[in-house]
């Protein structure tokens, strides 16, 4: 079990997100840094204040004064407070607006689509009633073509891409400008998760990206051997998770799937879920659980997936859930490390999981997920034990070797990935 250790920090009360040393020293004066930390000198708060209303969408992210030693968000100066609200407030409109019309756009194309392919199979079983000499009734009509809806691939894949580039930024848009207009007034609430989310984008996590770039090179081969981004049959079938070839004694499969995946989309979704994911942990249960998790849960949820989907399977899914419910049980017994509503982020993203899930379940492996979600969610409860200490636990010589070891599996698991797709 993993102790807590002192990290040298300026106040050991709070979190490193919370101290004052949490972002970068303050040049002298006045000024601010973009989002890609690039200083900007200014004469006075006023000076700032004046951009901030002028040209809103400028990426203001941090703020230094002479009575500060590092920089600080916006919203913690008082002078900046109105407008960084009204800052806040238009680029929530404007986001509000373009999601909403999208939305109306893609909704009304996304039930013509529907519209002619339920036109389709009504035709289809018209035929079938010429065809056999029997009248099906209006309520057995509606039962068999709710059926073929939710068993088509087309539909599935259809609502998926609704769900995930439509249906959730506009929620999300939705949400982010009423709550502007509610709390016009009132920071403290959200004060605490804008640093957490400001200090977390800009630290570095060189093993999360190095898993990324793992990743990639599969990926990239992948499309060579197949001369596609979008089908990838080939190579699924030389390195995926073939549960006939599996169960035949190529056993080897359970760490070539998780390094492949099904198309371009598959791979973005699950790079974007790695980096935020990996990050979180990365930074604050340190880096050698990473790749132990990742193979953990990749493994347990291929096994999984061979007992319970007949399908092939692939992809780094089944071990960016045991991340997922890593982090859900590991900030549950922290709970002082992070802020309760970026919690509330990962139980979020855990449901929309379980949505997709639902919707795609034709062509999504649900049961590599829980079984992945599963063995990290266990592992977070054996190794660390619950703490009220805001220091992240330290990194045993025990902690670097297994990580290493399993972050060398993962590289030979890439390597021989590529030789199967390649033979």
């Amino acid at each position: 079990m993993k102790q807590a250790t002192q990290e040298e920090p300026s106040d050991s009360r709070l979190p490193i997100w919370a101290r004052d040393d949490a972002f970068p020293p303050a040049p002298p004066g006045f000024g601010w840094l973009d989002s890609k930390l690039i200083p900007h000198a200014c004469d006075s708060l006023t000076k700032i204040a004046e951009l901030m209303r002028k040209q809103p969408n400028i990426p203001i992210t941090l703020v230094w004064t002479p009575d500060s030693s590092h920089c600080r968000l916006p919203e913690e100066i008082p002078g900046l407070a109105e407008p960084i609200i009204a800052s806040r407030k238009q680029q929530a409109q404007i986001d509000h607006t373009n999601t909403l019309i999208r939305f109306k756009l893609f909704t009304i194309g996304l039930v013509a689509i529907l519209a002619m392919i339920t036109y389709r199979n009504l035709c289809e079983l018209g035929q079938i009633e010429v065809a056999s000499g029997i009248t099906t009734r209006l309520l057995e009509k509606i039962v068999w073509l709710v059926i073929q809806l939710a068993s088509s691939i087309s539909v599935g894949f259809l609502l998926l891409g609704y769900l995930t580039l439509v249906l959730i930024p506009w929620y999300q848009a939705r949400k982010d400008h009423t709550e502007i207009i509610e709390k016009e007034s009132d920071l403290a609430d959200s004060l605490h998760a804008l640093r957490f989310e400001t200090w977390l984008s800009f630290q570095k996590a060189p093993i999360t990206r190095l898993t990324l770039i793992t990743i990639f090179i599969v990926f990239f081969f992948q499309t060579v051997g197949d001369q596609s981004a979008f089908a990838l049959n080939d190579s699924i079938h030389h390195a995926g998770l073939v549960k006939a070839a599996y169960f035949n004694g190529e056993i080897w499969r359970l760490l070539t799937a998780p390094m492949l995946h099904g198309g371009l989309l598959h791979f973005t979704m699950n790079a974007l879920a790695l980096l935020y994911l990996g990050k979180r942990m990365e930074l604050f249960a340190r880096w050698p659980h990473l790749p132990v998790i990742f193979l953990i849960s990749a493994i347990a949820g291929g096994i999984a997936s061979a007992h319970f989907t007949p399908a092939t399977s692939v992809g780094s899914s089944g071990g960016l859930m045991g991340w997922l419910g890593f982090l859900l049980v590991f900030e549950t017994l922290h709970q002082r490390l992070v802020p309760k509503t970026a919690r509330r982020r990962l139980l979020g993203g855990l449901f929309m999981t379980a949505v997709i899930g639902l919707i795609g379940y034709r062509f999504i492996d649900n049961a590599a997920h829980f079984g992945g979600l599963l063995a990290g969610m266990t592992y977070a409860a054996i190794v660390f034990p619950k703490s009220t200490s805001p220091i992240r636990p330290n990194i045993t010589l025990t902690d670097r070797i297994v990580g290493s070891i399993c972050l060398m599996i993962l590289f030979l698991s890439c390597g021989l990935a590529v030789v199967k797709i390649l033979t």
